[in-house]
């Protein structure tokens, strides 16, 4: 049997509900395969921080890093968890181990399947054909205006001193002025963008036309720090002659992006631009609710639905938790590609084959695709559907 050691980190809210989905899906696979799952279970979050005063035990990031040959989480964010100098309680968990594991980059499949509707005006309806939505977006993890924020995370989680940026002054600024650093470096370009390259030649080209090819998307005829990350692009591109480049500046890529979106092959772009883009993308595939994503470095890697803890739903089993098992689903290809293993690679597979034949059924959707069913009743589906595929095996 191949095993493989888990990290589940279930976190707050809804979190903890689509993390036993996600386990499901493992547990599923150990029991119709050889490939075994060693999942340790550890309590964190903004919750676990007002019961026990800690993000997560003493530890924990050690055997993240150092034990753990993957890991999954479920959601951070618990109403009124702020640590003393008002960061998010939980925060040194995810913005932790993005920077102290240095996952550099935030990978988001934006995929609409066959049977999810899109819900518009209060009503569901179809807007984009399935067939014309199908990218990968990747965003700069480690850098940007972020960088502040997810150093002083990572130093939280490894016991070390906190980090503030040095003191600036603007000149014709008055007042109490607050302000966040935009650090955009080569190195941190240079290795998301080659990986979008990696990515774009391992699948089918654009939807309109099967074109391969990798987009560009900054605000370079602005910004300094986007100036430097074009400027990487085409050297990095230089290499991959084969793949076409497209180049875009942010706010008009949010515009093509919902009226053209089957243009759109790989995306790549900086930590900002991508965490407001993807959000936005996530309308395209049917919602957060189906929005998977991996933070990957070139050691580690964790796997996240991207929907938050969603505090009003906890407890209601009511969330849809295909985006987690979507998450599971991407968890399962990268371990399977950084082993070379076929085999588990093969199961990916089924996993997103058993997820696009639950979607296209229809009869088992939770509230935010128009349906009644639960938490549990769509992962118990999808798990039972997986189940019988893999006895075909």
């Amino acid at each position: 049997m191949s095993d493989h050691v888990i990290a589940v980190l279930p976190g707050d809210g809804t979190g903890k509900e689509v993390a036993v989905e996600a386990q499901r899906i493992l547990d599923t696979i150990q029991e119709h395969t050889n490939h075994g799952f060693e999942q340790t279970v550890i309590p964190c979050g903004g919750q676990h921080y007002l019961a026990t005063g800690e993000e997560w035990a003493e530890g924990s990031f050690e055997f993240c890093r150092d034990a753990a040959d993957a890991i999954f989480m479920g959601a951070i964010g618990y109403p009124g968890a702020r640590l003393p100098n008002g960061d998010l309680a939980g925060g040194s968990v995810i913005l932790g181990m993005r920077s102290g594991l240095d996952l550099y980059a935030n990978v988001r499949p934006i995929r609409l399947y066959e049977g999810v509707p899109h819900k518009v005006h209060g009503r569901f309806t179809n807007i984009w054909d399935p067939d014309m939505v199908n990218m990968v977006i990747l965003r700069e993890n480690t850098e940007g205006l972020y960088h502040s924020l997810l150093h002083r995370s990572a130093q939280r989680a490894k016991g070390l001193e906190g980090y503030e940026p040095p003191v600036i002054d603007f000149p014709g600024l008055h007042g109490e002025v607050a302000y966040d650093p935009r650090p955009i470096s080569s190195h941190g370009s240079e290795r998301l963008i080659k990986m979008g390259f990696e990515i774009c030649e391992t699948r089918n080209g654009a939807p309109v036309d099967g074109a391969s090819r990798v987009s560009c998307i900054d605000k370079s005829n602005v910004t300094r720090g986007c100036q430097l990350f074009r400027r990487t692009f085409d050297a990095v591109a230089s290499s991959y002659p084969h793949v076409e480049k497209d180049y875009g500046y942010i706010d008009a890529f949010t515009q093509w992006l919902t009226r053209t979106p089957e243009f759109y092959d790989v995306v790549v772009t900086s930590n900002m631009f991508g965490d407001i883009a993807t959000d936005l993308a996530s309308v395209l595939q049917g919602g957060m609710g189906m929005a998977a994503s991996g933070n990957i470095g070139d050691k580690h890697a964790f796997f996240e639905p991207v929907h938050g803890s969603a505090p009003k739903h906890a407890g209601k089993n009511k969330v849809n938790p295909i985006a987690s098992i979507n998450s599971v689903q991407l968890m399962l290809d990268w371990l399977a590609r950084r082993s070379n293993d076929d085999d588990l690679l093969n199961v990916s597979n089924i996993l997103d084959q058993s997820v696009a034949e639950h979607l296209k059924d229809g009869s088992s959707l939770t509230y935010d695709l128009g349906g009644t069913a639960s938490c549990a009743d769509v992962g118990t589906a999808i798990a039972n559907r997986l189940a019988t595929h893999l006895k075909e095996l």
